[in-house]
């Protein structure tokens, strides 16, 4: 059986993740990147289905783990009556393959270890044919297109289609174990020195954190979070994956279990916003140069998340071999909400590449032909239904947020003509956003509720209406704003946490835990409209229940006190980091993020 997803730690190459569990396993991997098959599935099912396991075979009486400083070297210690031993689990930065490096360190007395290591290709199903390297220093494990190299000095069998070792680690002592991806059409790959490709990968991590800009009171908690988005980030291209898991279950046991293994527009501004405001415009820039990427096109095609190449097919189907974590069935891969509707997608890359332009970093000069294409498409699109941005499916409807941000899409249009001197229809511009402001209020704000809704003649809320304010929609001190804090308050909280959907549309909308990210937009309006005190108890909060690493999903059950949807959660962590300098901000006004997203 798999860990709760809070006993998970994050490991990467900036390439693809994977998970390693309290107990020594790794039960999540998918290799080569992001969205290639699982060869190590248990997450999602058992040890049948793959996994990297190393462990004391004695009885674990303690176990502490931690990350080597603002790196992703993961180390775990366990104690047992023999003595303690730590196991560091890194992945090298990416060169010519892609390593998984597990040393296992003797720290006291004489501790007896035990490996396995069971390699399902195809999200559990395929089994390899095992083998032993021509020159007998490797084990090679391979299936169709798919190929790892298991290389250590410890003498491993065969057991039950399973690669096992026994051995024992003294104080003192290291092992090594090295695990590499490649293609089985192309020659072995050449192995690695363990100690400099932990030497090497320490370095990456630590010259890349220490030009963070940011050196508020949340620094550790913003690294972390950095940290984590740059492992989620692939490489290559620029484009950040919102998870790297599938199917991990917004609801324990429930069927609302989505692949997450893709990029979402979505994302777009508040992603550019917490890596700007921290110092990074290298990766900033990278994912602005996605974005032009993944967009180009037809405006009527844009899509609401793409490939990490920008891959605009991402057909959903089951994987109905796999049970699902703890029995949260379907196991999806692929993700069918790609082909919706999203109005909110348009003002997302606007606003997102005008934030660029406030920040006076370099642009790609194609990027204001393409804006005004977008612009001139949604003018004649922004009054039509559309399934909202949390992705409903079934028939479309006028959600508020999704009117708000083709609000923003004009706004930011304007704003980036008049500031930098580009030429645009200015007239027909202001009269859409007047036009869609006017709609809005009329039609999204609920006078009873002294609040603004889901969607037009909506009695429920829905936590997305929190941006209106951050996005400049209405100012913080406006009564409709103030209204629908308020009616928050009252609807959408649960133990202290913001739930995205209406709880009193539960017969509609199965229950999920506490979706904290918007936890964390309230902790922002709260700073917007100074109720500071308030803000820092919710940040506090988030924070609170973070794994011992500092690690976030999606969602938060308050009821079983556990982490559930997909881990981690890249908009969670990006809501972490910018509420943390929005709070700093209102501290030390000197702190001020250098972008701000009502701009």
């Amino acid at each position: 059986m798999s860990c709760q997803i809070e006993d998970y730690g994050l490991i990467g190459d900036c390439e693809t993740a994977a998970l390693v569990g309290r107990d020594g396993s790794i039960d999540w991997l998918c290799w080569p990147a992001f969205d290639s098959d699982a060869c190590f599935a248990a997450l999602l099912g058992s040890h049948k289905h793959g996994r990297w396991l190393i462990a004391p075979v004695e009885e674990i009486t303690g176990t502490s783990r931690n990350y080597w400083g603002d790196t992703l070297i993961l180390q775990t210690r366990f104690e047992t009556a023999d003595g303690a031993v730590e196991l560091i689990d890194f992945m090298p930065p990416r060169g010519n393959a892609s390593d998984v490096v597990r040393l296992v360190r003797g720290l006291r007395g004489r501790v007896r270890m035990h490996m396995q290591l069971v390699i399902r290709f195809g999200f559990g199903t395929d089994i390899p044919w095992v083998k032993k390297s021509e020159d007998g220093s490797a084990l090679l494990a391979i299936c169709g297109q798919d190929m790892t190299v298991l290389r250590t000095p410890v003498e491993t069998r065969g057991e039950d289609l399973t690669t096992v070792a026994d051995f024992e680690v003294g104080e003192g002592d290291t092992v090594p174990f090295v695990l590499t991806y490649g293609p089985s059409h192309l020659p072995v790959p050449k192995p690695i020195d363990p100690a400099y490709a932990l030497h090497d990968t320490e370095a990456f991590w630590t010259e890349w954190s220490n030009r963070c800009t940011y050196e508020g009171e949340y620094r550790a908690l913003v690294m972390r979070s950095l940290i984590t988005l740059k492992a989620q980030t692939y490489a290559p291209t620029g484009g950040i994956v919102a998870a790297p898991t599938t199917s991990l279950p917004e609801k324990l046991g429930g069927a609302r279990n989505w692949d997450y293994r893709f990029c979402w527009l979505r994302d777009a501004t508040f992603t550019l916003l917490a890596l700007m405001n921290s110092g990074y415009t290298e990766e900033a820039s990278a994912w602005h140069h996605w974005l032009l990427r993944a967009a180009a096109g037809s405006p009527a095609n844009m899509q609401i998340m793409y490939g990490i190449m920008g891959q605009r097919r991402l057909l959903e189907w089951e994987a109905t071999w796999l049970p699902g974590y703890e029995g949260a069935k379907p196991v999806r891969v692929g993700n069918a909400a790609h082909a919706q509707l999203q109005l909110d997608v348009y003002g997302e890359l606007i606003d997102a590449f005008h934030q660029w332009r406030v920040a006076k970093l370099e642009m790609d000069e194609t990027s204001w032909a393409m804006e005004c294409a977008v612009l001139q498409h949604l003018a004649g699109r922004w009054d039509q239904p559309d399934h909202g941005i949390w992705e409903r499916r079934g028939a479309g409807r006028h959600y508020v947020s999704s009117k708000v941000m083709t609000w923003v899409a004009f706004d930011r249009g304007i704003k980036s003509a008049e500031m930098f001197g580009f030429k645009a229809p200015l007239v027909k511009w202001r009269v859409l956003r007047d036009a869609i402001h006017q709609d809005v209020c009329a039609r999204g704000f609920d006078p009873e509720l002294n609040s603004f809704v889901e969607s037009y003649g909506s009695k429920m809320l829905d936590a997305s209406i929190l941006l209106l304010p951050s996005v400049g929609f209405l100012p913080p001190e406006d009564p409709r704003v103030r209204g629908t804090l308020e009616a928050t308050e009252r609807h959408l909280m649960r133990d202290g946490f913001v739930l995205r959907h209406d709880p009193r549309e539960a017969e509609k909308q199965p229950a999920e835990g506490a979706f904290l990210a918007c936890t964390l937009w309230l902790a922002d309006a709260y700073v917007l409209a100074g109720e500071f005190a308030k803000a820092q108890d919710l940040f506090d909060r988030v924070v609170a229940i973070a794994n011992d690493l500092g690690l976030l999903a999606e969602e938060y059950d308050t009821a079983a006190r556990r982490q559930t949807g997909n881990f981690p959660q890249a908009l969670t962590h990006i809501a972490l980091i910018n509420t943390a300098q929005n709070l700093s901000a209102a501290k030390i006004p000197s702190e001020k993020p250098a972008v701000q997203r009502s701009k």
